[in-house]
């Protein structure tokens, strides 16, 4: 029986969470002995022999080149949004890597947005929805895949603040049909939208705050996209006060929830 690349990437995906041969066959389908070969490197001649006929394969990851127009833009920019504030990739030692995001587990409706986005970006894949820690208040909306680096590849060795951040051309056309998703996306996971008081008077404002310039560049740049007014309030974090980015805010970010 032919197998397709989709067959073999959940078997390898549910491997590198660690479930054993039997159950990722109870799971799957797929008959244990095949499983275990899988998992032992022999898939059907590695990873390659999993293409589409005729079409050429990704350097990266050995897939079928990607076609990154094709990706569902809005999720795609939210869930960019998402990794560039508040999310980490990793490798596992099967070469399988990991995407998480951290979430605060009071937005429910953020978490699940979230998640809704990484299936649409990822629909082979399985997302989990987890606490990290009992009794922390912190939520984790992960994935794995052999070609994360792929579609992100901003992701690198180190923490995001010590490296250049830079988006590829093919992120910045998707970014400049409409920066709305990634300033909502960037929002939900490292900003806030909070109410001030001043002599006697409350005001709305909108906070970014990230210790990577590159990042706050790219958040900038989605503002000036849309003219939002903003201004630079500390040295990680741009603020947005005036009413009328408040009003361009609001349309389609508002208050976490």
């Amino acid at each position: 029986m032919t197998r397709t690349k989709e067959e073999v990437e959940r078997v390898l995906s549910l491997s590198s969470q660690g479930l054993n041969h039997c159950e990722i066959s109870r799971r799957t389908g797929i008959p244990r002995p095949t499983v275990r070969d899988w998992v032992n490197g022999k898939t059907p001649t590695g990873r390659r022999q999993c293409r589409t006929p005729g079409i050429s394969a990704c350097d990266r990851c050995g897939h079928d080149r990607h076609d990154f127009q094709q990706l569902p833009r809005n999720d795609y920019v939210y869930l960019l949004g998402m990794y560039l504030g508040d999310g980490y990739i990793n490798s596992t030692s099967k070469g399988v890597y990991r995407l998480r995001i951290y979430l605060d587990m009071r937005y429910p409706s953020i978490i699940g947005e979230c998640a809704d986005a990484m299936r649409a970006v990822m629909p082979v894949n399985r997302v989990d929805v987890r606490q990290t820690q009992k009794g922390h208040n912190c939520m984790q909306v992960g994935s794995y895949s052999r070609s994360l680096p792929c579609p992100f590849p901003q992701h690198g060795p180190g923490m995001k603040h010590t490296r250049s951040i830079v988006l590829a051309d093919w992120q910045r056309s998707l970014v400049d049909q409409d920066p709305r998703p990634l300033i909502r996306g960037l929002i939900h996971s490292d900003g806030c939208r909070v109410i001030n008081k001043s002599m006697g008077r409350e005001y709305l404002r909108y906070m970014f705050s990230n210790q990577s310039m590159d990042i706050r560049n790219i958040f900038k740049d989605a503002c000036n996209q849309l003219r939002i007014p903003y201004r630079q309030s500390r040295h990680d974090t741009i603020s947005i006060a005036r009413r009328e980015g408040i009003e361009i805010l609001d349309s389609f970010v508002g208050p976490k929830s």
